[in-house]
C-alpha cells in the first residue's frame, strides 16, 4: 500500500528525455500532484513506510517535497513561482521561489534510484533547474542553451536520471541565473545511502545560506546587488525567528549547509567540536576527516559536518562573520564611541520628541530599546533569551540538546536550566591583582621559579 507521500498516479514507462509535457501526452498521462506550502516553519517529515530505508532530513523552517511511485520512478513535481516568504514576524519577501515558498522544498531519494522531476514554470520569465553536484547525463544539467532549451512561462519540462551516488546537493536556476537567485530560488537535494548501515545519524538537519538586499519598508529583493547585502539568512529566514536545532542527548547529529550567496561563510557551533563528513563531491574518508569547532561554506559549495550530541545545553550556532549575525543593516552608519551627543541630542529634541541618541557607548543598547521601526522590516539585532536580550540576528540559531526527548521530537523544548555551580555568576568579592601592558613591544612571559622536580 502506498503511504500518503506516494500520491497516487497511473503508470508511465521509464527512459523519458527531457521534454515539453505538451508534445508527450502519449508518454505522460498526468501531472504528480503539485504539493505546495505557505509555513514558514519546520515540517518535519514522516519516515518511509515501505521501500528504501533511511532517516529523513529535518529541513530548517521548511519541508520535503512529497512524491509518488510510478512504473517503478519516483516522480517529483516542482513549480516555479512568485511566492511570499515570511522572513520574520512583522517581515514578508515577495520572492521567487517554488511550491510556494523560498528556499524551495527539500527533494530525498535514494542511492540507486530513479527520479523524474516535471518542473512547472510560473515565472514571467524563462528559466531551468541545474541539479548542483549530481551526476547525471549532459541534458539534464539544467544549463540553458547548452544542457537543453530555457523552460518559457506557462510550460512544464521533464528531468530524469538515476542517482548514481548518495549526498548532500542542491538546486538552482542556471538561466537568468544572477536575478533568479537574488529572488530565492534555490532548494535541497539529498540522496540517502542504499546501505541504511552507511554513515546514519539519529538526526539529520539541513539548510541553505542566502543574501538578500531589501531596503526596510519594501518587499522585493535588490536584484543587482553584488556585495552590500542587509538580510543574511538560513532558508530564507532570519532570526530570532530561525527554528531551533532540537536534538537528543546521546544522538548522533549531521548538519548539512549550502552556500548560494555571494560570499564564504564560517559557520561556527558551541559546545562541541566536530568532523566534516560530507562535501557536494562527496562523503569525506574516516583518514581524511579532523576535528573542527567552525567550517567555512565557500560560495557554490555545500558541508555536512557531524557530532555526537553528549553535552546537554542551549548551543549557539551562527556565521562567525558578525555583521552576518544582524538584521536590516544601515551600512552608511558613522562610529560615535567616545563622543558626547547629551548637547545634541537636546536640540534634536526639540524638533523631535523622544530622540535617542545610540552609538555612544557601543551598539549593544540597540538590543533592548523597543524604538519604532518602517513597516515590513525588522530590527537589527532582537530574539530574548533567559538571561536578556540576545543581541543577535541573521545566520542565527540555537542547538538544543535535552535528555529524554522522544526519537521524532523537534518540539521546542523551552531554555536550558543550568545545574548549581555551571553558569557564571557575579564576583563581589577582593580582586586579585592582574596583569596590565600597554607596551607594543612583545614581551617574554618569563620562566616560572618553581624548582623543577
Amino acid at each position: 500500500m502506498m503511504n500518503r507521500r506516494q500520491l497516487l498516479g497511473a503508470g508511465i514507462g521509464a527512459g523519458a528525455v527531457l521534454a515539453s509535457v505538451s508534445s508527450a501526452q502519449t508518454r505522460f498521462r498526468d501531472l504528480p500532484e503539485a504539493a505546495s506550502t505557505e509555513s514558514p516553519y519546520t515540517q518535519v517529515p514522516p519516515r518511509p513506510a515501505d521501500g528504501f530505508e533511511y532517516n529523513p532530513v529535518v529541513t530548517l523552517n521548511g519541508w520535503s517535497l512529497p512524491w509518488r511511485m510510478n512504473g517503478g520512478v519516483k516522480e517529483f513535481h516542482l513549480v516555479a513561482e512568485p511566492v511570499e516568504r515570511i522572513m520574520a514576524e512583522g517581515m514578508v519577501a515577495r520572492l521567487w521561489g517554488y511550491n510556494g515558498q523560498s528556499t524551495g522544498p527539500t527533494i530525498e531519494a535514494v542511492e540507486g534510484e530513479r527520479v523524474r522531476i516535471y518542473v512547472t514554470n510560473r515565472l514571467p520569465e524563462h528559466t531551468t533547474v541545474h541539479w548542483h553536484g549530481m551526476i547525471l547525463p549532459s541534458g539534464m544539467d539544467g544549463v540553458a542553451g547548452l544542457s537543453h532549451p530555457a523552460i518559457p512561462p506557462g510550460k512544464t519540462y521533464v528531468y530524469e536520471f538515476d542517482l548514481v551516488k548518495s549526498g548532500t546537493f542542491m538546486y538552482h536556476p542556471h538561466g537568468d541565473e544572477m536575478v533568479q537567485m537574488a529572488m530565492g530560488m534555490m532548494g535541497l537535494f539529498i540522496v540517502h545511502p542504499k546501505d541504511p548501515t552507511f554513515m546514519p545519524v539519529d538526526r539529520d538537519f539541513a539548510f541553505l545560506l542566502a543574501a538578500y538586499d531589501i531596503d526596510p519598508g519594501t518587499y522585493v529583493p535588490r536584484i543587482m546587488e553584488m556585495t552590500d547585502f542587509n538580510l543574511w539568512t538560513w532558508n530564507s529566514r532570519i532570526f530570532p525567528d530561525i527554528d531551533p536545532l532540537v536534538v537528543r542527548q546521546g544522538d548522533r547529529v549531521r548538519v548539512r549547509c549550502g552556500n548560494l550567496t555571494m560570499t564564504n561563510h564560517p559557520i561556527h557551533m558551541h559546545g562541541y567540536d566536530f568532523e566534516v563528513t560530507c562535501t557536494d563531491g562527496g562523503w569525506v574518508r574516516p583518514e581524511a576527516r579532523w576535528p573542527e569547532v567552525s567550517i567555512d561554506i565557500p560560495v557554490g559549495a555545500m558541508r555536512a559536518y557531524e557530532f555526537n550530541a553528549v553535552h546537554p545545553g542551549d548551543w549557539a550556532i551562527h556565521c562567525h562573520k558578525s555583521h552576518h549575525t544582524m538584521n536590516a543593516m544601515g551600512h552608511d552608519i558613522p562610529t560615535f564611541i567616545g563622543a558626547d551627543k547629551r548637547r545634541l541630542a537636546e536640540l534634536i529634541r526639540r524638533q523631535q520628541p523622544g530622540y535617542m541618541p545610540m552609538g555612544t557607548a557601543g551598539m549593544a543598547d540597540m538590543a533592548d530599546m523597543s524604538m519604532e521601526i518602517p513597516d515590513n522590516t525588522v530590527p537589527m539585532m532582537g530574539g530574548w533569551g533567559p538571561y536578556g536580550p540576545l543581541e543577535m540576528g541573521g545566520m542565527f540559531s540555537v542547538v538544543k540538546v535535552r535528555e529524554g526527548i522522544d526519537r521524532d521530537d523537534y518540539s521546542d523544548p523551552g531554555w536550558y536550566e543550568n545545574p548549581p555551580g555551571t553558569q557564571a555568576w557575579e564576583w563581589t568579592g577582593e580582586l586579585p591583582d592582574h596583569a596590565r601592558n600597554d607596551s607594543p613591544e612583545t614581551i617574554l612571559t618569563p620562566r616560572s621559579q618553581t624548582k623543577r622536580s
